[in-house]
This record gives C-alpha cells, sequence and structure tokens, in this order.
C-alpha cells in the first residue's frame, strides 16, 4: 500500500514533469510565432564585418571561396572566434536584410584607407553577385522589399563604412562612395579624424569641424544614413543637433547598463527619439555586461531598457557578428535571430507588432525619412558641399601640384 508521503511525492514528480512539458511547449509556441514575425517582416541587421575577414583569410580572393557551405566545418573559419556567418546560418536565422561593413582599420588612416576602402565595396559586390539566387544588393528601401518578396527570397545586401577616415577628407570620395552603392557611414571608427571625435580617443574637434558639418550636410543631401556608433558623445550630439535626417546607432548598446565608452548614454538617447533615429543593440558581452560573458537573457535586457525609455519605434537590431570573439550563450551567431525574438515575447515586454518593428520596420522608416530628405533637398536645388581644402592631414603623403599661380 502506499502511503500517504509517497503519493505526495508520485504528485510533485507529476505536477513538474507537468510544468516542464508545459513550460516547453510555452517554448517552442513563442519560437514559431517568432519564425511567423521575421517570415511576414525583413529582419535587418546593422552591422556585419565578414567581408573583412575575408580579406583577413583569404585576401578578398572569393572564386573558390563557398559561402554556401558550413563554414564551421571549414579551415580557417572554423578555428576563428571570429566566424559568426555563413548562407546556412543566415537562412536558418530568417536575415532579411543585412548591412555588411566596408571596414578598414584606423592604421590605414592618412595612408591607403580609400583605396582598402573601395577593395572592402568591391568584395562585398562580388560577393553578393557570386549569390544571385540568394543575395540581391540593395541601396533604397524599395530594394529590401522587393528581395523580401523574391521566391525564393534573397537576403537584402546593404553596404556601410566604418570609420570617416575612410573618406580621406573628400567630399569628392565620400560622393563617390554613395555612387557605388553605400548607404551608411560611421563618422569614426576607434580614432579621431581630424574633423569628428572618435569614443576611443580624447576629443579634439569637441564636436564638428567646418568641414564636418559639411560632411554631415553632404550626407543628407545624398540620402546616406549617418551611423554613430564609435563616435564621440560631443560629435554625436552634434550631428544629431545639424542633422535634417534621422541618424542610427548600427551597433550599440545602452551605456546605463554598461558604462562602456562605446555604449550610448540616457540623454542621447533621449534625443535620438526627438530626432526620429534607430539604435540597433550590438551583442558583444564587452558591451552587454562589461563583462567577457553573457546570455541571450542579458541582450534582451538592452531592448526592455530602450522600450521602456525611448519605445519599441526607436530601436533595431545590430549583432556585431564576425567582428567579435565572444558572443552571448544563446546568440553563438547568426541562425540565433529567431531565439532572440521568442526571448523578448518570453518577457511578456513586447507585443508582436513591436517585435515586427524592431526587426525591420523601425529601420526601414528611418531609411524611407532619409531618402525623403534627400530628394526635398534636391527638389529644392541644393547643390553638393565644397571645401577649398581638405583638413589637416595629419602628415599623410599629399600633393598640391595642381595648384598654380599661372593663368
Amino acid at each position: 500500500m502506499v502511503n500517504r508521503n509517497e503519493r505526495r511525492a508520485v504528485a510533485c514528480i507529476l505536477l513538474t514533469a507537468i510544468a516542464v512539458v508545459a513550460a516547453a511547449s510555452y517554448d517552442r509556441e513563442r519560437l514559431e510565432i517568432a519564425k511567423q514575425i521575421l517570415e511576414e517582416v525583413p529582419l535587418t541587421d546593422g552591422h556585419n564585418d565578414l567581408p573583412w575577414n575575408i580579406r583577413k583569410f583569404l585576401r578578398n580572393q572569393i572564386n573558390d571561396f563557398e559561402l554556401d557551405t558550413d563554414l564551421t566545418q571549414v579551415e580557417p573559419w572554423s578555428k576563428s572566434k571570429y566566424s559568426h556567418t555563413d548562407l546556412p546560418r543566415l537562412r536558418k536565422g530568417m536575415v532579411g536584410a543585412q548591412f555588411w561593413s566596408a571596414f578598414v582599420p584606423c592604421a590605414a588612416q592618412n595612408k591607403d584607407a580609400v583605396q582598402l576602402t573601395l577593395e572592402q565595396i568591391d568584395v562585398i559586390r562580388r560577393l553578393v553577385a557570386k549569390y544571385p539566387h540568394q543575395f540581391q544588393l540593395a541601396t533604397s528601401v524599395t530594394d529590401i522589399l522587393e528581395a523580401h518578396s523574391a521566391r525564393p527570397r534573397k537576403i537584402a545586401s546593404l553596404i556601410g563604412i566604418e570609420g570617416g577616415h575612410s573618406i580621406g577628407n573628400s567630399l569628392g570620395i565620400l560622393r563617390s562612395y554613395y555612387q557605388l552603392g553605400v548607404r551608411y557611414m560611421t563618422l569614426t571608427h576607434t580614432c579621431n579624424t581630424p574633423w569628428a571625435d572618435s569614443a576611443n580617443e580624447a576629443p579634439v574637434a569637441n564636436g564638428l569641424t567646418e568641414f564636418g558639418e559639411k560632411v554631415v550636410r553632404e550626407m543628407n543631401r545624398l540620402g546616406m544614413l549617418i551611423d554613430l556608433s564609435h563616435v564621440g558623445e560631443n560629435t554625436t550630439r552634434a550631428a544629431i543637433r545639424l542633422s535634417k535626417a534621422p541618424v542610427i546607432f548600427s551597433h550599440s548598446s545602452v551605456y546605463s547598463l554598461c558604462p562602456h565608452k562605446r555604449n550610448v548614454p540616457d540623454d542621447i538617447i533621449q534625443s535620438l527619439k526627438v530626432n526620429g533615429g534607430i539604435i540597433m543593440v550590438n551583442f558583444f558581452p564587452d558591451f552587454v555586461k562589461c563583462a567577457p560573458n553573457a546570455t541571450i537573457s542579458d541582450v534582451a535586457e538592452h531592448f526592455h531598457y530602450l522600450k521602456r525609455m525611448i519605445g519599441a519605434d526607436y530601436v533595431g537590431v545590430g549583432g556585431d557578428f564576425d567582428g567579435v570573439n565572444r558572443v552571448p550563450r544563446g546568440l553563438e551567431d547568426v541562425s540565433k535571430y529567431p531565439e532572440l525574438f521568442a526571448e523578448l515575447l518570453r518577457s511578456g515586454q513586447w507585443s508582436v507588432q513591436e517585435l515586427k518593428n524592431l526587426a525591420g520596420l523601425n529601420i526601414l522608416r528611418v531609411m524611407r525619412q532619409v531618402e525623403k530628405i534627400r530628394d526635398d533637398m534636391r527638389t529644392n536645388g541644393s547643390e553638393p558641399e565644397e571645401h577649398p581644402d581638405s583638413p589637416n592631414d595629419n602628415g599623410s603623403c599629399t600633393s598640391n601640384a595642381f595648384y598654380t599661380d599661372d593663368v
């Protein structure tokens, strides 16, 4: 005969088992809802550094590179802590649009930064062209929506430049990048330029110089997104005040949750809402927890904080995959985006519509407004910005031989 204590023990085991099964069922249900959201809206990630890894590992030789295979089984990708991206994982992660970074390091400033940037733009365009059934080069909202509605669906591929040193202090080069398809530029990377301050160095411009203001105005006129990740606080504030169009943080997180100089303080987050821009949350543990380790729940806290502070319409996703050597548990690579949205659903703090906005509708709104400002400026006859001389080039090799007093 079973005594009362034994019956209680059996009942507890049964209730625990039921709870576990129910929790698993809810997890599956949330994941399915997350996937349905990403079916309907193009998940748009603000920053991926795969092109720089292609340069590091392959010297940009991509004819024999097979992005459509599982790179976790292919050296040197399988051995690198910086490798999180391939086409199978992009598909599993339901990525709809990706800003690929045409990044070159600050060591190239005043040297060959322009050449290296052009080579990175070239490798992005070649990679997209190599997989025409999987990728589509995108330079507009229309292009992103077209790629997402294609059957089979394509991943809209956009180009962003990470660091104003890439323009070589030339408005003409900035314009040329736009013609090549670049649709955002981060004003600085980890180094100051002669016209804007980085978050990583002591300020010199203390905002924007006259030339820096011309860069911002010209980006508005072109229809190029102004990206303020990596940018010093005073330069960030100056750019937000000056810009006629919404700005973005392509891969930054919240300073109040992790006081890292790469993160965004509350007053700037508030001004971003007034500007109509968007902050795309970075997954790097050093920016999420100010520690070498983090979890998917820790990343979710940055989304929750931003939603509480400025609302769900000003937040996006900027994972920084392939540009970091550590990732949160649960967000190991680009295949894990559905799990992120399931985690946000689990919190009960986000509606389905708010998650659609987060996934892609917010950045599409920003891009539409940037395109509208561009079109309005053209209609009003705004002419290209000009500057008779480049800012101080800090010792770069330049020639003034074309200047002459001869008439």
